[in-house]
């Protein structure tokens, strides 16, 4: 029974004193469990339970790193840290959808998988860049066990429900019809790279680098020799180019547009006529540029100048595949924001960051310059 005081209704004393100790009590419990749910220092995000652990970010920050050619700035270190704890913890929302799906990947599309990606390689120059990576064999599985169940699911989730229309196409060009007006003739160029210099960052799937001028002479010519043997230009590019950019896509430079190549500030006055001079799908010979590099081109295809229509086969595949691309980026998107939403996602690793102001606490700050600021370490440290 309640008393009323003053206009308002209090509890008697001794029920006010047993609310006030639950409430203590409850008070304690949470704080309690708050402490129980500080992760160790080792563990920088938590996804449906599942931790993603600071030596799982570090094997790709060492991968990535080592790509830039030179060493980040500790913020910019920290920043691919934090993308890279963003992407893994996506990459285990789907990898978890794709379980519950029935989706996940089986061993025989991982070993398959597996036996493509050594295929390039004999088994010294594989484990070679497992070991250049810090990773293992079964840490390369695992990845590719993730990866292929991501791609099934995203496309069941995703792909399947993409569809691009003749009226689309029809639409994107009437909406953009100067897109597809070629004011000079272009050439779809690929080429093959060799420097005479030790790169510490080759992108070559043979893991192939001419450290010499010497040995870019024979590689060159070893190149020119498989070519005219049958050796396919693309494979070739992947294999061996030593171009950092383009080794990957099979040497593609994309397409050029003439008045580029005829320009006399350019490096070798005599691409133009190596280039003018081919036709699509032929390969021109070796040929030393002014920097000492080897090249050795392809000329993948010519288009003249002048306005394209929709009747073009060309011009609608690449119309219906840009919005493909568009629409797909759109939907994963999508797809990714819904899961996250229904996921619980704990990114410790940025917490930490924000709280200490862009280093990890711990981690002391370096003496400031004098007139400058303090910087933060490259590598956080743990509590």
């Amino acid at each position: 029974m309640f008393r009323k005081l003053s206009g308002n209704f209090y509890p008697p004393l001794s029920t006010r004193r047993l609310v006030c100790a639950a409430l203590f009590f409850s008070l304690a419990f949470l704080a309690g469990c708050r402490k129980q749910e500080t992760p160790p220092a080792d563990v920088w995000a938590r996804v449906n339970g599942r931790e993603i652990g600071r030596d799982e970010v570090e094997k790709y920050y060492r991968g990535m790193a080592s790509q830039q050619g030179q060493d980040p700035s500790a913020e910019e270190g920290l920043l691919l840290r934090l993308n890279i704890v963003d992407e893994l913890i996506n990459n285990e929302i789907l990898a978890e959808r794709a379980k519950k799906l029935g989706l996940e990947a089986s061993e025989g599309e991982v070993e398959d998988k597996f036996t493509e990606l050594k295929s390039p390689f004999t088994e010294e120059e594989f484990q070679k860049q497992l070991k250049d990576r810090g990773i293992s064999v079964a840490d390369q599985k695992q990845a590719l066990r993730r990866q292929i169940s991501i791609q099934k699911l995203i496309n069941r989730e995703v792909m399947s429900k993409i569809t691009i229309t003749d009226q689309d196409v029809s639409d994107f060009f009437k909406s953009n019809p100067a897109q597809f007006n070629v004011a000079e003739p272009q050439y779809h160029l690929a080429q093959i790279l060799v420097t005479p210099v030790k790169d510490p960052q080759i992108r070559n799937r043979k893991n192939s680098d001419a450290k010499t001028d010497a040995e870019a002479q024979q590689k060159i010519a070893t190149l020119v020799k498989q070519l005219a043997a049958g050796t396919d230009f693309t494979q070739a590019a992947m294999d061996y180019s030593e171009d950092p950019v383009n080794a990957a896509t099979g040497g593609d430079l994309g397409w050029i547009p003439e008045s580029s190549l005829r320009n006399p500030k350019m490096d070798n006055a005599d691409l133009s006529r190596i280039v003018l001079a081919m036709k699509p799908g032929e390969v021109s010979k070796a040929f030393r540029t002014k920097d000492g590099s080897y090249r050795i081109l392809k000329l993948l295809a010519r288009e003249g100048a002048g306005q394209r229509t929709l009747a073009d086969p060309v011009v609608q595949q690449t119309i219906r595949e840009s919005l493909r691309s568009r629409k797909e980026q759109l939907l994963r998107a999508a797809y990714i924001a819904v899961a996250r939403d229904e996921s619980r996602v704990e990114n410790y690793f940025a917490r930490q960051v924000l709280e200490a102001q862009g280093r990890l606490p711990g981690a002391p700050a370096k003496p400031a310059a004098p007139g400058g600021e303090s910087q933060p370490p490259l590598k956080p440290e743990n509590k």
